[in-house]
């Protein structure tokens, strides 16, 4: 048997360079660690939507610099390398006088931690904050601070206190440039203290996994909870109508990878249950669409004339920079509107984009106003536009009665057709992403350029809004937004036509 003495030494020969990050990496998935560490290759590269997701942390991380320091802290700076950043905060943290110090690095058993806040009140109750851009704790963010307490235990400066900092969703930006209010704290002491224990044993585990061949984990819930995995594409067995394809499949997925089932068409009678379910499945197996071609035409025939084909696209975030405005809120900055006459002839096209930077909302909602006529019902898909109207009337109280009169006469019609369609190209989804190839293929989204989702379009919409973006480049934005939200109120208009009489 080992001593005590000598086994932290092992352990830190074997654990040589392991981050927290990688740590949870394991906890999430032990073969997404071994990959991270013998086959990086397999990740995709950072996609635009994942660089998004960073952005965020960094712009939450700058006000917590700006919340916490208030003249004598301190950033430890990475750039020179792991050792520069240790010799660092070991140089901060003899000095008393400087707090907080954010990014203090430490090192135990070879196991990497950077603090976001790490506070002091002289030489005793040091304070750790985690600081997380969501809005509210979460299972794993408990753990992330288990991490760092159990690297922190043998230091000057091992915390009495364990604190997260989260996005509170409630903070009304002022326009003053003041974001005291915008974290709130949540004292997790008790939980962290309970998984302490656990982690020598994490660490370990995660040490033998990565000295070992790649560990053979069933594909599962994991693979997307709580984070997504960049080797989902490598780990998943290549089929054409994977179980991810069921809707609403949640842990039950987990059970069914168990029992060797890989596809839809696998899948027995009896192992899955509901209605949508069934209905995927039975479109799958049978490859051919499941469709209610009498209710389809009697739910859209009876919509009368002029129709308002409507679709929002919005912006929200994490730090708000608009006065009036919440972290986090869809704040619409453009419309397309496609509006029927009547049952013959071509619809007329209306449009609004805001993008001089400035807050879009009244602008936006005068716009949608004048466009949208006193009658007629205005469809949707979903009711995200409903949630728009809504917001839209908080930002403007004075045109709230005419906003709610527009949201009175919403048809929303992605119920309708999930009522009554079910397609094997839609892959269990009834977005109108999925059901538009289905039924339209020369309207696919995938035909459009740069901007074929919403995502996209958010990310088009702040390059088109920052000062240094040139001319050129924003008027080719403009005309990419403005077709891609067109394509949107278009596709509700084939999709509602080709309801009420042309079917394949």
């Amino acid at each position: 048997m080992e001593s005590r003495r000598a086994a932290p030494r092992k352990l830190a020969a074997m654990a040589r360079g392991l981050s927290k990050t990688r740590l949870m990496s394991f906890l999430q998935c032990p073969r997404q660690l071994w990959l991270q560490e013998h086959r990086p290759d397999l990740a995709p590269p950072i996609d635009a939507e994942t660089q998004a997701l960073f952005d965020t942390g960094h712009a939450v991380g700058a006000i917590a610099r700006q919340t916490y320091d208030h003249g004598a802290g301190a950033m430890i700076e990475y750039d020179a390398g792991l050792a520069a950043a240790m010799a660092e905060t070991e140089r901060l943290l003899r000095d008393p006088s400087v707090t907080p110090v954010f990014e203090a690095t430490f090192q135990r058993a070879g196991l990497l931690v950077r603090t976001d806040v790490l506070e002091r009140s002289g030489q005793s109750s040091p304070r750790v904050i985690e600081v997380k851009a969501s809005t509210k704790v979460k299972d794993e963010h408990v753990t992330d601070c288990a991490i760092q307490a159990w690297v922190l235990e043998p230091t000057r400066v091992r915390p009495t206190s364990m604190a997260l900092a989260h996005v509170d969703n409630r903070f009304v930006y002022r326009g003053d440039g003041n974001y005291s209010g915008l974290l709130v704290e949540k004292d997790i002491n008790e939980n962290v203290a309970a998984q302490v224990p656990e982690v020598p044993k994490w660490l370990r585990n995660a040490m033998r996994t990565l000295a070992a061949e790649e560990p053979r984990v069933p594909v599962g819930v994991h693979c997307s909870s709580p984070c997504a995995c960049p080797f989902t594409a490598y780990c998943w067995p290549g089929t054409d109508y994977p179980l991810t394809d069921l809707p609403g499949i949640g842990r039950k997925l987990d059970a069914l990878v168990a029992r060797g089932y890989v596809d839809v068409r696998d899948v027995p009678d009896g192992m899955i249950s509901g209605a949508d379910q069934e209905r995927v499945r039975a479109a799958i197996r049978s490859g051919k669409p499941i469709v209610d071609r009498h209710a389809l035409r009697a739910e859209l025939s009876a919509l009368p004339y002029p129709r308002h084909h409507l679709d929002f696209e919005t912006i929200s975030f994490a730090v708000p920079i608009w006065a009036g405005t919440r972290p986090y809120q869809q704040l619409p900055f453009q419309w397309s509107l496609h509006i029927e006459k009547s049952a013959r002839g071509q619809p007329e096209h209306a449009e609004c984009l805001d993008l001089s930077g400035a807050a879009p909302m009244r602008h936006v909602a005068e716009r949608l106003i004048e466009a949208v006529g006193p009658t007629g019902p205005v469809l949707m898909y979903t009711s995200f536009e409903r949630q728009c109207l809504a917001t839209l009337a908080t930002c403007c109280p004075d045109l709230a009665a005419r906003l709610e009169a527009i949201s009175d006469r919403l048809v929303d019609l992605h119920p309708i057709i999930k009522r009554n369609y079910c397609h094997p190209d839609m892959h269990g989804s009834w977005s109108i992403k999925a059901v538009l190839p289905a039924i339209a293929p020369d309207m696919d989204y995938a035909l459009l350029d740069e901007i074929q989702d919403g995502g996209a379009a958010q990310r088009a919409y702040l390059e088109a809004i920052h000062p240094a973006t040139p001319a050129t480049r924003r008027a080719e934005i403009r005309e990419r937004l403005l077709r891609y939200c067109a394509h949107d109120t278009l596709a509700m208009v084939r999709l509602a036509g080709w309801c009420q009489g042309s079917f394949r």
